[in-house]
């Protein structure tokens, strides 16, 4: 075995993961290694171009840790995301039953009694049942489960990863210069367009109204979904805590309000045992709800009116439309509700899979569904006032009790879909800095997309109970429900057609045939449900203007403080160079002045991990002095439980003597900054050290055996005076680190330009209070505080 050893008087031992002692094993030392940890020594600025990346680094979908190590390059720019199978993806597929379907699955309790006002004619009950059929079938099982869910982003959903999507395919959007490079741009070169697509990608990147209207469209999609996360639990909870008023009619309001109000707390007081737990617990609900409803559904066919079942043919529909003419359009806002909750299933995505939701629904959910609906329409043939409480009205004999308990139950666990439906859209805006970045918490280490954010959770409970006082009854509530939903499946119709074009370059009138197709359904039913708006819906959509504007004002603020951050992206090479006489100096173009020395070991936290730091361009140009060593230290966190210690750390050397660039991927269980950070990082660049000098010549022991200690060979002189360099190296490290630490890490003022206008003053003036008002992220950083040093400065925008 080929090790290097040093002199005891030169470099003492320090703690370290590799050997103890001052003895380090170089059997598997190599220059690289494929998804190892990366030594790059080449001198001058290494980290231009792509060596400081990781095939893991670039945001493409993930997959498991295993999968990773396992898979080359090229593999891996490839992979997709998680993919699970077997009893995984029955586990999942149980999962999502119970977060996604409590919503559109609790539909069959007032749908009916929210499409008629009076007792319905058998034409008109054929006719309305024929419509749900098909909405169910054409919007809820063609367009979004075998449509929008393929339309996903690295694995999420929601009208914001279709933006997302987009921008990757065209470019519409500005970015992060820090995050740029990490970002997989999978533009098609113009050849490989139809001309319908090459059009309609040149229209939008050239036009800034297009690329405006789509951001807009993909926040307002996000928007107008979490403004329905603070309706849906209120409508649900309410609902079902008012259906006690079929045991005790005198049952009074304020106690009704009281146990709706307390339930929905202790809701959101369970949010943070995750979406497994959750959605484990919630599933075996919403399973015997459904079960419940197609068993009655198959009871009343059989012992009604079985002709319901001609309600198949669309005939039936069109006829219902064309007979009730004025009334008929209205009745669509009730109809709507049969598949409020569907918007779920594209915004839960990320917590689940595609196939997971595909299987839950086709092979269970929609079936139970069907059957209710045809089994309250078998009912209500026979007996037609019971249209005003369909569900418990069509009960078979004996199961009212029962039907009550699980559809209280059933309705309460209605809110998941959406509570679920915010976390994971906030985690997506999040990630494009359209809003600060506040705590999120990964909940699974199987299911990498599930995450829990408890600021949301905490608004949002506070929210709902608040539009449970105000509102008292479902009535009122449910004049401002199912606005959001029709818009939002109006906004994916819309940006799934761009997507079509653009991304997976379909034939444009394929296309144009499938917008037309459901732009129609969309279009009809948000016309009906618009009349809505006086009475109750202008609450929902005043809500999601509010947070869309919220959105919008924290990304023009972002992109403002990119450009006033543009002037310190360079290299180190362009700040500093070395005088006649060895000395360290700065460049022409900052003065030319000379730099001293500080004694010490210094690490300047590196928000971009590539480039110069600010943080460092400001300390240098202060003080013209920099510590005896010098790390540049960046964060990069990885969608992933967690990264091996093999595949974690990249270190390497920058143009400026005696400075380092280390990089450190962590997945969200790793716990990186810690008391003994610098104590890692020590220990990272000894590694490195020791690696390097093997790497120079990896078949030549670097000390000498037997053999060639007898021959006094030249080899022998070579490899001392190499191996005294590299102890020389070391000891000035360890002199360093024990001299002192010094966290150096950049505190950032904003400023607002001179003569800057009004308008544009409030909005960057309000940008600002946010900024400043958010958390930052140092504040969670264990380390300690004697060794921080903060260097501020400011920038105008």
């Amino acid at each position: 075995m080929s090790t290097i050893q040093f002199a005891s008087d030169q470099i003492s031992p320090v703690k370290s993961d590799t050997a103890p002692g001052g003895v380090f094993s170089t059997r598997n030392a190599s220059k690289t290694s494929n998804l190892g940890e990366k030594y790059h020594t080449k001198h001058g600025d290494v980290e231009e171009g792509d060596q400081l990346k990781q095939e893991g680094d670039i945001k493409h979908k993930q997959v498991s840790e295993s999968i990773l190590l396992a898979l080359t390059a090229s593999q891996l720019s490839d992979a997709n995301a998680q993919v699970f199978g077997g009893w995984l993806l029955l586990w999942l597929a149980y999962q999502a039953t119970g977060v996604i379907y409590g919503d559109i699955g609790t539909s069959p309790l007032y749908v009916y009694s929210s499409t008629f006002s009076d007792n319905p004619s058998y034409d008109d009950l054929l006719g309305a049942l024929s419509l749900i059929i098909w909405t169910l079938t054409l919007i809820v099982s063609v367009k979004y489960v075998f449509i929008v869910l393929n339309a996903d982003n690295e694995g999420e959903g929601g009208t914001f990863a279709l933006y997302t999507l987009l921008s990757r395919y065209a470019n519409i959007t500005k970015r992060d210069p820090k995050e740029e490079s990490m970002v997989k741009m999978e533009r098609y070169l113009s050849t490989d367009l139809k001309t319908s697509g090459r059009t309609v990608r040149t229209g939008l990147e050239r036009s800034r109204f297009g690329q405006a209207a789509l951001q807009v469209a993909g926040v307002l999609g996000v928007s107008l979904i979490m403004s329905d996360g603070v309706l849906t639990p209120a409508q649900s909870v309410l609902g079902a805590i008012q259906g006690l008023e079929v045991v005790d009619p005198n049952i009074s309001s304020s106690t009704i309000i009281g146990a709706s109000c307390g339930i929905l707390v202790f809701l959101f007081l369970i949010q943070p045992f995750g979406i497994t737990r959750i959605g484990s617990i919630f599933a075996p609900v919403v399973i015997i709800w459904l079960s419940f409803n197609a068993g009655f559904g198959i009871y009343n066919l059989v012992w009604y009116d079985h002709s319901v079942l001609k309600a198949f043919s669309p005939y039936f529909a069109g006829a219902y439309l064309v007979r009730n003419q004025t009334d008929g359009w209205k009745s669509l806002g009730g109809i709507l509700l049969a598949f409020t909750g569907v918007e779920a299933l594209f915004a839960d995505l990320g917590a689940f899979s595609m196939r997971a939701i595909q299987l839950s629904w086709m092979c269970f959910t929609f079936p139970c569904l069907l059957l209710a609906y045809i089994g309250q329409a078998a009912y209500i043939s026979v007996n037609p006032a019971a249209y005003s409480n369909p569900f418990f009205n069509s009960v078979p004999p004996g199961m009212l009790y029962p039907s009550l308990v699980i559809a209280i139950l059933a309705a309460i666990v209605a809110s998941q879909a959406m509570i679920t439906s915010t976390f994971q859209l906030l985690s997506q805006i999040m990630k494009l800095s359209y809003f600060p970045q506040i705590k999120m918490v990964h909940t699974s280490k199987i299911f990498h997309g599930q995450v829990y954010i408890p600021f949301a959770n905490w608004l949002l409970m506070i929210g709902t109970v608040i539009v449970t006082a105000v509102y008292n009854n479902t009535t009122s509530l449910g004049n401002a429900y199912g606005v959001c939903v029709i818009l939002v499946t109006f906004i994916t119709t819309c940006m799934v057609s761009l997507v079509a074009l653009l991304v997976w370059r379909l034939n444009p009138f394929l296309v144009l045939f499938g917008f037309l197709v459901f732009g129609s359904l969309d279009g009809a039913y948000l016309s009906s449900a618009l009349l809505k708006v006086p009475q109750g819906a202008w609450f929902t959509i005043a809500l999601a203007i509010v947070l869309s504007s919220i959105f919008i004002l924290w990304r023009f603020g972002k992109e403002q403080q990119w450009a006033a951050e543009a002037s310190d992206r360079f290299q180190p090479s362009h700040l500093v160079t070395t005088g006649a006489d060895g000395q360290l100096q700065l460049t022409s173009a900052f003065g030319g002045n000379r730099v001293t020395n500080i004694r010490g070991f210094g690490i300047f936290f590196d928000k971009a991990g590539d480039m110069t730091p600010t943080v460092f361009i400001q300390f240098l140009s202060k003080f013209l002095a920099t510590p005896d060593l010098m790390v540049f230290f960046h964060l990069r966190p990885l969608s992933t439980p967690s990264v091996a210690p093999e595949n974690r750390y990249t270190v390497t050397r920058t143009v400026i003597p005696n400075c380092y660039r280390l990089i450190i991927r962590h997945g969200y269980t790793d716990e990186v900054v810690t008391a003994d950070l610098s104590l890692l990082v020590y220990e990272q660049l000894r590694n490195f050290i020791i690696r390097e000098a093997v790497s120079l010549s990896p078949h030549t022991p670097l000390v000498p055996g037997p053999s060639e200690k007898d021959g006094g060979s030249s080899t022998e002189s070579s490899d001392s005076g190499r191996e005294e360099g590299v102890a020389a190296r070391l000891a000035d490290v360890q002199r360093a680190y024990e001299t002192q630490v010094m966290y150096i890490i950049g505190k950032e003022q904003m400023r607002i330009k001179r003569k800057t206008g009004i308008a544009r003053r409030v909005v960057l003036s309000a940008f600002l209070w946010l900024r400043d008002n958010t958390r930052s992220k140092m504040a969670s950083m264990k380390i300690n505080p004697d060794q921080l040093v903060e260097v501020g400065f400011v920038k105008d925008v």
